[in-house]
């Protein structure tokens, strides 16, 4: 709880320094109660050339209103003065409008802050060609050490009071002028870092709570920002008024609906958290089964990719392997069957050339082979035989008639014709029947 009224703290600080006063900017808080008087103190001295007074204010946070302590400040830039911040009211609460820096100052809700600025501008100083002179009147300065310094003194017109805040019950009514509007749209810097670290010094500080100092803060002003525990702190005189149980109430009321509130939203941070946690791990355990199944889904494409692949791979070698194997088989067949082509051919020139008659003999191989026809004298000598009848006569055949020997014709023919012509033969007689009588 403590670490969350912290975060809290230190968050609307941060809200309370970044919103820039340009157009009397307002802080994002809205409080029922006005801030306590102001203190009385006494001004530290000037530390050295250069710096400007801020006078302390009562800035607010979850523990209730603390007090800012004045300090001296280095002006950001020659030329520029300080416009303070304060507490207005409007819209049914008290907002707090941050100070700037800027050519001139501003409205500052008709608070009397005291040390120069009396409610209305800026009495404590002027810048005289980029030299800023201090006003010995309401500036505690030692000449011994700063020699720009005038001394003028200031009148004040209105009412000297402590009041802290403008506008609602008990507020200055004071309203900004011609020249505050003017002055407000003019170039302005926010609170520079050592007003930053001073605000959270004092708010870090138990002993600057208006529910613990009832209106006496501890510390009311410093020499420099953040010296709260050096010489240079200054210590408050009294309470600027009488502290109102009425407010301690208020606050201790406030500070309870502050822990109901904080209670609550810490409640409510805490379900945020569980359901974002919930709703974290849900969609990580979504990623998680998706990117599961987007892996096994690409797992099992790669797989069937990979059982396709070789699957073509081998049907590609079987198709390769028949191929070559038919291939193979018709080189065989082709071979065997010219191979044994050429063996029916061989055997078929063998066999004709086995078949083939010899060649003719030569004219004088012929003539030495030709058998001579017998003598006519020995036909005579034969005995007569009785002519056949014509129904006992055999059928010549023709195979048993020798072949005439080549080219033995024409001898013959020659030998016969020098030949004596030999009577004719009794049987050729007898195997005419056409010439035998009746």
């Amino acid at each position: 709880m403590r670490i969350t009224h912290s975060i809290r703290s230190l968050l609307f600080a941060f809200v309370m320094l970044a919103i820039s006063a340009a157009s009397f900017a307002q802080i994002g808080v809205s409080i029922s109660v006005g801030p306590p008087a102001l203190p009385v103190y006494e001004q530290p001295p000037v530390p050295a050339q250069g710096y400007l007074w801020t006078p302390g204010y009562w800035a607010y946070s979850n523990g209730g209103y603390f007090f800012v302590p004045g300090t001296w400040v280095m002006a950001p830039q020659p030329g520029f003065l300080w416009t303070p911040g304060y507490w207005g009211w409007r819209g049914g609460g008290f907002a707090f409008n941050e100070g700037y820096w800027g050519p001139h100052v501003g409205f500052y809700g008709g608070i009397n802050y005291g040390f120069g600025y009396g409610g209305e501008g800026y009495e404590g100083g002027r810048w005289n060609n980029g030299q800023f002179e201090y006003n010995r009147a309401v500036n505690n300065v030692n000449v011994t050490n700063i020699h720009n310094t005038y001394n003028t003194t200031v009148i004040n017109n209105t009412t000297v009071n402590r009041v802290s805040y403008n506008g609602g019950e008990g507020g200055i009514s004071a309203r900004p002028t011609a020249q505050d509007e003017a002055a407000a749209h003019e170039k302005h810097i926010s609170p520079i870092a050592a007003q930053t670290r001073h605000l959270a010094a004092a708010r870090a500080n138990p002993a600057q709570r208006a529910s613990v100092n009832h209106g006496k803060p501890a510390v009311a002003a410093t020499s420099k920002p953040g010296q709260f525990t050096s010489k240079g702190a200054v210590a408050t005189k009294q309470a600027g008024a009488p502290h109102k149980a009425a407010e301690t109430k208020a606050a201790a009321a406030r500070t309870g609906e502050n822990k109901a509130t904080a209670n609550k939203a810490a409640a409510t941070r805490t379900s945020e958290n569980k359901a974002a946690a919930n709703k974290a791990s849900a969609t990580r355990s979504n990623e998680n089964k998706a990117a599961e199944n987007k892996a096994a889904a690409t797992r099992s494409s790669e797989s069937k990719a990979a059982a396709n692949k070789a699957s073509a791979t081998r049907s590609s070698e079987n198709k390769a392997a028949e191929n070559k194997a038919a291939a193979t088989r018709t080189s065989e067949n082709k071979a065997a069957a010219s191979k044994a082509a050429a063996t029916r051919t061989n055997e078929s020139k063998a066999a004709a050339n086995k078949a083939k008659p010899a060649s003719k003999p030569s004219p004088e191989t012929a003539k030495a082979s030709t058998p001579k026809p017998q003598n006519a004298t020995h036909a005579k000598a034969a005995p007569k035989k009785a002519a056949p009848s014509q129904e006992n006569k055999p059928k010549a055949v023709a195979a048993a008639r020798p072949e005439k020997a080549p080219h033995a014709e024409p001898q013959a023919r020659q030998e016969a014709a020098a030949r004596p012509e030999a009577p004719s033969h009794p049987a050729e007689k007898a195997s005419r029947p056409e010439e035998r009588r009746p």
